[in-house]
C-alpha cells in the first residue's frame, strides 16, 4: 500500500506551476524523509496530501487509495506544520479539549500522560512554552489521534540539538508501536540519516533518487584515486558527483551492488546519507536512480515554493 501517491499532479498559484505533471508513490510502513533544495515543491506536495490545498492537474491518493481531503483521508491522517500551529493565549489542557472535540478519534489519556512524562504543565499557555515544548504539544496533538499517517513539514528547522532529539525520539517511538507510518520532510541531514529508512530526493524537477536507504546506499559509492585518470573513469562508470584536487579526485558513483569490481588503483568507500543528498544537490541533472516501479519516476516539473 501506498500511503501518498500522485498522478500527474499540479498545483498553480497564479501564472506559476508550483508543481506539475509530478508523479511519486511513498509506500507505508515506513520514516520517509522527503528531501530537496528550496523550492522544490515539498511543502505545496504534503499540503496537497494532507488536504490543505486542491490540484490545479491531476490527482493525490492517500492510504490505499483515498482521495486526499476526502472525510476517510481526514481521518486517518495527522499533520505538522513547521510553525507547530498552536492557539498562543489557550492553555495546553484547553488544547487538548479543543483538538478532541474537532476530531471524532482522540485519546485524551494518552496526551496527558505524554505532556506529563515532558514535564509540559497543562495549566501553562502554548505561548509561553519554549519552542521545544510548543513542537512538543503539536506532534502530541497529532498523535493523540492516533493516525495511520503522520506528515511532519520541516519541524525541526527551530529547534535546538536537544529538542530536536527529543522530538524525533517521541515520532520513531509512535511509529513502532502503533505502526504508523511518517513522512517528514526536513533540511536537517544528520537527523533524518538517523531516523529515515526511505529517503525521496526531489532535485531539478523530478525525483531522482526514491527507495529504501539501506539499498540506495548499497548502490552508491566514493571512489577515490588520481585526478589525472578521473575522466577515464567517469566515462566508464555512472558518475553523480566529482571533486578533484591537484592529485587525488573522488567520485561518488552508482553502482549495481557492493560486488562492482573496483577500478584498479582506486579505493571505495561507503557512503553516507547526508553524501548521497548533497551529491544529488549539487548535480541537479544527473539521471534519475532506476528504482521500483511504483516509485520509479516523475515527469518533469517546474517548481517555486
Amino acid at each position: 500500500m501506498n500511503v501518498i501517491e500522485t498522478s500527474g499532479l499540479g498545483k498553480r498559484y497564479g501564472s506559476t506551476w508550483a508543481l506539475r505533471n509530478f508523479t511519486v508513490a511513498v509506500p507505508a510502513g515506513h520514516v520517509a524523509a522527503l528531501v530537496g533544495p528550496n523550492g522544490a515543491g515539498k511543502t505545496t506536495l504534503l499540503n496537497l496530501a494532507v488536504g490543505l490545498a486542491r490540484p490545479t492537474a491531476g490527482a493525490v491518493n492517500v492510504l490505499g487509495g483515498e482521495p486526499a481531503g476526502s472525510p476517510a483521508a481526514l481521518d486517518g491522517i495527522a499533520f505538522v506544520a513547521q510553525d507547530a500551529p498552536l492557539y498562543k493565549n489557550l492553555p495546553a489542557a484547553d488544547m487538548l479539549q479543543l483538538t478532541g472535540n474537532l476530531n471524532r478519534r482522540f485519546d485524551h489519556g494518552y496526551a496527558q500522560e505524554r505532556l506529563a512524562e515532558l514535564g509540559i504543565p497543562l495549566k501553562r499557555r502554548a505561548g509561553k512554552l519554549s519552542g521545544g515544548q510548543q513542537a512538543q504539544l503539536a506532534l502530541t496533538l497529532a498523535l493523540a489521534r492516533r493516525p495511520r499517517l503522520l506528515v511532519l513539514d520541516e519541524p525541526l528547522a527551530n529547534l535546538d540539538p536537544l529538542a530536536r532529539h527529543d522530538f524525533m525520539g517521541m515520532v520513531l517511538a509512535a511509529a513502532a508501536e502503533d505502526g504508523m507510518s511518517v513522512v517528514l520532510s526536513s533540511h536537517v541531514l544528520a537527523e533524518l540519516e538517523r531516523v529515515a529508512d526511505y529517503l525521496i530526493l526531489v532535485s531539478g524537477g523530478r525525483v531522482q533518487v526514491a527507495g529504501e536507504v539501506d539499498e540506495l546506499l548499497a548502490r552508491h559509492r566514493v571512489l577515490t584515486g588520481p585526478a589525472a585518470e578521473a575522466g577515464r573513469i567517469a566515462q566508464r562508470l555512472s558518475v553523480v558527483h566529482a571533486r578533484r584536487a591537484e592529485a587525488q579526485a573522488h567520485l561518488l558513483v552508482r553502482t549495481g551492488g557492493p560486488g562492482d569490481p573496483v577500478p584498479p588503483g582506486w579505493e571505495a568507500h561507503p557512503v553516507s546519507v547526508e553524501e548521497l543528498v548533497l551529491a544529488y544537490l549539487r548535480e541537479p541533472g544527473a539521471a534519475a536512480l532506476p528504482g521500483p516501479a511504483r516509485t520509479q519516476k516523475a515527469e518533469p516539473t517546474e517548481v517555486s515554493r
